[in-house]
């Protein structure tokens, strides 16, 4: 076996030389990152020796020597020589003050993939401890956590059994991906969105699960900034802004935090700090909250000498400032399943503002930000740093118990269903009926779960079932729920407030999208109904292709939008036909022995109220709001069938339906292009309610509302509205807005009100 042109016996003579190298100077400052060269042998034992006087010198050495000369002329996507890579994993990991097998593993993390060495050679120069390390992280090298739910879930499966022998292997995993991560602005655009969306759907969620809070913020940071980088800059933009703002107010809380503390014989170290930009902006989504509407955006942090004196702050905190309701947790008590302890509350403090404390022991803020890889500190010589990982670290027993789950699992969809319902604080993992997994943020609703399905689904959803029983659209969802979403080719688009109950900002604004399409595509189809009749009723001939050549004379882009367009208003059908034939002379006629007034052929025009409009085979059919046309009828009154109707054109608003007898049609008697001839297209086998008023006088004595009420009920009709006035002492007049299903419907209830020894007249309104 040959590693970069030189043989294992030359390769360890080379190590072996070094390692016998004079140490440097103990004066000799350890580099700190971000480093502007290469890593030396000796700063990376010195690291080492930092935190582990007792550290093998030689083992580290060799292991430099040997991943140098294995990696030999490789470069980076950078350019830089590739082993830097492997330096600059161990040098993270040695921030976390890991044992040298661990550093020694992260050294020739890569050198089985992507060199000629093998495990053999690992094993022979190295030992078995480290060959197995280094061959676990070999296999998840080659894992692809990013696919479907199938390959997704036996990837995770390998993963977590990779890491089950050996909680290194991840955390090395975690140490490569961070310097990834990093370095992420050298990969091609294509696979940085890959690595980005799986950093950021598993290894930060895993890192957080471990308890390494910091390493997790830093992947979720990078993630967000290759994921969404304007969101990102607008966030650090607006985060720079307010810090220059309160400087001196963050450094005015910190020390009368800790002069309060000292008042009251405490030593505190006490320091503010402000939350990651992923963090923030996640928060915003969630709570559909602006960036000014944020509260906690700087957080302080107490650290006690010992557990006492933490309960001693509090009480501190608690008596001198009044506390915000709902925002005190004791993780000291309870800790959360990955070890983290610490006391959370908030107060009114200093300057009337609102101050985030966390108040806990210097070990407990090591393991806050560090997680499993706190315990792995010598301590008193009683174990190795492996033992000490497995013994003491409720994390790593959460490890095991899911890596216990896997002989249980009947598949690799159920195990990821285990383990990603307790791997994801921050989400929700509901399921499809046929298992596919669907994630959401905490608090997601049905509607959000629709529109992760698929968009479509999310628009047509009429109803949902939540674990087979039906439940209504706008539920909250909660871990493991199998949900059902029950979908109508009738609805093409969602009601625009379901924008209100999304969560999710997909949901959102697919809502947006879709409302706006429908709106669109309703004026399109009104256009296109008014165009088509004026070209019938001219004997002039219509084709879109003909239309399409005449586009650039109406400066509209396309069809759709000059049918749209005439549906708004904002074009006359008339113009259209102009358009495509120059030759086209717009009709005059003089209607109904009115004044001489000019109105074009599609206008239909009532001089008085009592007029009737010409009805012929060009009129739009009118079936109801829900007729796929921007329709709306007459406020003061409606229209129900049976009546004779026209319908007004309002630029922007659609067609507004009149009764022929209203009094408000006076208002367009100068405006005749804005009147169509509509008729009533009613299907008789699925009766739908329109809109009606009636004025009733009758007798002021008790229980005269309730018989009006009760005979409208009694005949089927729904009150929307009422209004009462008192015309005189014995009589009152009462306004109600009915729904009715047709002209003989609604004549039915006055008839059966007039009837009515109380009331004393019954007569229809019309606006």
């Amino acid at each position: 076996m040959v590693v970069s042109g030189h043989t294992p016996q030359q390769m360890q003579a080379a190590a072996e030389s070094a390692a016998l190298a004079p140490p440097p100077p103990a004066e000799r400052p350890r580099p700190q990152k971000p480093r502007s060269r290469m890593m030396r042998q000796y700063d990376l034992v010195e690291r080492v020796r930092s935190y582990n006087p007792d550290t093998n010198e030689d083992l580290l050495n060799r292991a430099y020597v040997y991943a140098m000369k294995a990696h030999g002329s490789q470069t980076r996507a950078s350019g830089d020589p590739y082993f830097t890579h492997p330096l600059e994993v161990a040098a993270i990991l040695t921030d976390l003050k890991l044992d040298d097998a661990t550093i020694v593993a992260a050294l020739l993390h890569d050198t089985i993939e992507d060199t000629e060495a093998t495990r053999a050679e690992i094993d022979r120069f190295f030992g078995p401890e480290i060959g197995a390390l280094v061959e676990g992280l070999t296999k998840l090298k080659r894992l692809e956590l990013v696919s479907r739910e199938a390959k997704q879930a036996e990837n995770l499966r390998k993963l977590l059994l990779a890491i089950a022998d050996d909680v290194r292997v991840l955390l090395v995993k975690l140490a490569d991906r961070l310097h990834n991560m990093r370095t992420l602005e050298f990969v091609p655009e294509a696979s940085r969105r890959r690595i980005a969306e799986e950093t950021l759907d598993i290894y930060a969620p895993l890192a957080g699960r471990m308890g390494m809070q910091e390493m997790r913020e830093e992947l979720e940071d990078l993630s967000f900034r290759t994921l969404d980088p304007q969101a990102y800059s607008v966030v650090m933009q607006r985060l720079d802004a307010l810090a220059d703002r309160n400087r001196n107010l963050i450094g005015e809380i910190e020390s009368q935090l800790a002069r309060k503390f000292r008042d009251h014989g405490l030593t505190a170290r006490v320091f503010g700090r402000r939350k990651r930009p992923f963090s923030i902006w996640t928060k915003m989504e969630r709570k559909s909250i602006g960036f000014e509407q944020l509260s906690d955006i700087f957080g302080f942090r107490v650290i006690m000498p010992d557990l006492e004196s933490c309960y001693r702050a509090l009480g501190i905190v608690h008596t001198t400032w009044p506390v915000v309701p709902g925002r005190f947790k004791d993780y000291i008590s309870t800790p959360k399943q990955n070890d983290y302890r610490s006391i959370h509350t908030t107060v009114i403090g200093p300057g009337k503002q609102r101050v985030e404390l966390q108040i806990r022991t210097e070990e407990m803020d090591q393991i806050a930000e560090l997680g499993i890889a706190a315990h792995a500190f010598y301590k008193d010589d009683i174990g190795s740093p492996t033992e000490l990982l497995k013994r003491e670290s409720n994390a790593f027993a959460w490890l095991r118990h899911t890596i216990g789950i896997l002989s249980e699992s009947a598949n690799p969809e159920e195990f990821l269903e285990h383990t990603k319902l307790e791997l994801f604080h921050d989400q929700v993992f509901c399921f499809t009926p046929k298992g596919k997994l669907i994630a959401l943020p905490r608090h997601a609703n049905v509607i959000d779960f629709a529109y992760a399905v698929h968009t479509d689904v999310g628009n047509s959803a009429v109803g949902c079932k939540i674990n087979g029983k039906f439940a209504a659209l706008s539920s909250e969802l909660q871990n493991g729920d199998e949900v059902e979403v029950l979908t109508s080719d009738a609805q093409s688009a969602p009601p625009s407030a379901w924008e209100t109950l999304a969560i999710t900002g997909k949901a959102r604004a697919a809502i947006r999208r879709a409302t706006r399409t429908a709106v669109r595509d309703q004026y399109a189809g009104l256009g296109r109904r008014i165009v088509e009749r004026l070209f019938e009723r001219t004997k002039l001939e219509y084709a879109d292709d003909k239309l399409k050549g005449a586009l650039p004379r109406l400066a509209r882009a396309s069809i759709e939008d000059v049918m749209a367009a005439v549906g708004r208003g904002e074009i006359k059908a008339s113009d259209v036909a102009r358009a495509m034939y120059p030759d086209y002379k717009e009709e005059r006629v003089v209607r109904y022995g009115a004044k001489k007034t000019a109105a074009p052929a599609t206008a239909t025009k009532a001089a008085a109220p009592s007029a009737e409009p010409p009805r012929g085979p060009f009129a739009i059919p009118i079936s109801g709001l829900n007729s796929g046309l921007p329709v709306k009828f007459a406020p003061n009154g409606g229209a129900v069938p049976g009546d004779r109707i026209v319908g007004i054109v309002t630029p922007g608003e659609g067609i507004t339906i009149y009764p022929i007898q209203s009094p408000a049609l006076k208002d367009f008697e100068d405006e005749p292009e804005r009147w169509l001839d509509v008729r009533w297209d009613v299907d008789e086998t699925s009766p739908q309610r329109f809109p009606a008023r009636i004025r009733v006088e009758n007798v002021n004595e008790p229980g005269s509302l309730a018989q009006v009420a009760t005979v409208i009920a009694e005949h089927d009709g729904n009150i929307d509205n009422i209004s009462m006035s008192r015309r005189s002492p014995d009589f009152t007049e009462l306004t109600i807005d009915l729904e009715v299903y047709d002209l003989k419907h609604l004549s039915a209830i006055i008839n059966q009100l007039r009837a009515k020894t109380i009331v004393a007249r019954v007569d229809r309104v019309n606006g």
